[in-house]
This record gives C-alpha cells, structure tokens and sequence, in this order.
C-alpha cells in the first residue's frame, strides 16, 4: 500500500534566470536564459511525493490569474487532489525570481501572493484530506496560524506531521508539540536551536534541543555531505551520492516529497527512506528547474541499481 500525504503550503511560479555569477551591489550582469515553471516549496514537495507513488493532496491558495491555473493544472498532471486549493480573486499567485550561477548554486526570492492568504477557515474546509492522510507536510512559505490548525485536525485523527521549517524563522512553540518529524538543513537548525552544525556530537546536541521543544523525530539535511536522523530508536549520519550538480532548486523539497512516499508512519524505517530520498535529491540537482526536475519512482530504483 503506498503512503497517503497530504502537503499544506506554497505554490509560486518561478522564473529562473541563468548567470555566470551573483551580481554584486549596483551591477548589472546579463542572463543566457530565462525559464518560467510551476514550483514553491510545497508544490515541490506535494510532486516529489506523488511522482514516487503516494497518493498525493494539496491544500493551498493560489490567485485567479495565469499562474494559478498553471500550477493547478501542474499538480492535477502529477495525479495530485487539488480540491484543497482555494483560488482568491484579491491577490496574485506566488512567485520566486531564481538566480542560477554556472556552479548550479541558486539565489531565490520569493514574493508570497495568495500563499500569504492561506487562512484557518481554508485548512478547515479541507480537514477531510487532511485526516484521511498518513503524513501531512507543511513549510513556512505560508502562515503559522494555518498550519498549525492542519497539525491539530491531523493529531486529532492520528496522522504524523512532519515540518520542513523553512525558509527559518520563529516557530510557535505549540506548532513544534505537534510535530513528529521536523526536518531542516544545518542552517535552519543553527537558527532554530542556537546550536551550530559542525559534528556529529553537535547533531546530538540539537537533537536532544529539538526533543526538548516537543520534536522528538529529526533529521538534519547537510547539503552535499548527507543528512543525519536522530530517532528514539537511534541515530546516525548517511552521506549524499557523489553527482555533479547543475541546478540545486528544489534539492531538499525532493528529498522530503519523497521521503514522505516511502517512511512508515512509525519511523522504523526511516534510514531505507532517508537514503531513497537521497537518491531522488541527487537526481533532481542533475537537471533544471523545480517541478521538471523531480524524478519518478522507476528513475529513482534504476539510478539505486547502477
């Protein structure tokens, strides 16, 4: 049976422009490319799970405009249930301007729109998808209030949560007793706990910081180094499949869409999923784009083959 996951979050539509380098202040510099293609962190996140084979729901908020229409018909493409997006006829879909420098190393800015708008009312409308799921994942692309009222309806019936705390700020400390699994990258985590990834001792540090704020399931994404998961059955350090990245937009939304598709809701599983959800990181950072570059489940086996 595969995994039902349900993403609360952020749909934007990115435009990526490619560069040799990061402008400095002041500088003009000219693009050798500019794309447009559906993404945000939990549309990212909501394909990554499906395209790995878990029966996917969305509850979001886009404009009525261009945009959203795209990124509906994008997830709806995916197999995604996107009765749970509410289109709102006051303010414009969510996008990101993408900077791209020839090493594949990405500067973003995101303008929220209609994710902004994500209300309470709006997750209550979809409290069915929500508690019908295994895992729901929510970001920080859209407002605290909302996903902490997801986090509630999913307690309430059962469901795990998992938290991707980014992009890092202050996080409602009742938004952290609700959540299973949180899952950021070393410099989330520094900003979150205070306590700076350079070890593993310093993982274990913030992983008992984490246990203390009510999470007590965590994993640490180092970029290409690898990740660290820290569990009440264990703990240990997997490292990253050596590729050559040219792209890293929606490396870590892969890696946590598709780890949701295959983690038991009990965790006892979590290093055969951690190390899946590697595998598809690393083959979404060998192409370009967001939502394009997210691979299948059959891409992901066949690449764990080779």
């Amino acid at each position: 049976m595969s995994n039902k996951v349900t993403v609360v979050g952020s749909l934007n539509v990115d435009t990526t422009l490619r560069i040799k380098r990061m402008p400095l202040p002041g500088e003009t510099l000219a693009a050798a490319d500019k794309t447009s293609a559906a993404g945000g962190k939990g549309a990212n996140q909501a394909v990554a799970a499906a395209r790995s084979g878990a029966q996917t729901a969305f509850v979001g908020q886009v404009g009525k405009d261009n945009g959203g229409e795209m990124m509906i018909k994008g997830l709806q493409d995916n197999g995604i249930d996107t009765t749970g997006i509410r289109e709102n006829d006051q303010v414009g879909t969510g996008s990101a301007a993408i900077l791209l420098d020839s090493d594949g190393q990405n500067s973003i800015l995101v303008y929220g729109g209609a994710n902004q708008q994500l209300s309470v009312d709006d997750v209550t409308a979809a409290q069915q998808q929500i508690a019908a799921a295994d895992f729901v994942i929510a970001q920080f692309e859209t407002p605290q209030a909302a996903t902490l009222k997801a986090f509630q309806i999913a307690k309430a019936n059962g469901v795990k949560t998992i938290l991707n705390p980014a992009p890092a700020h202050e996080i409602d400390p009742a938004l952290l007793k609700l959540t299973d699994l949180i899952i950021p990258n070393e410099t989330e985590s520094a900003s979150l706990t205070g306590i700076i990834i350079t070890d593993e001792t310093s993982m274990l540090m913030s992983a008992a910081k984490f246990a203390q704020m009510g999470v007590r399931n965590l994993i640490i994404t180092v970029g290409a180094k690898g990740a660290f998961y820290c569990t009440q059955d264990g703990y240990n350090f997997v490292p990253a499949f050596k590729v050559n990245a040219v792209d890293t937009t929606a490396a870590g939304d892969t890696f946590i869409g598709a780890l949701s598709s295959q983690l038991k809701p009990d965790m006892s599983n979590i290093e055969k999923a951690l190390v899946y959800a590697q595998r598809a990181s690393s083959l979404a950072v060998q192409k370009m784009g967001a939502l394009p570059s997210i691979p299948t489940h059959e891409a992901i086996i066949a690449a764990s083959r080779q």
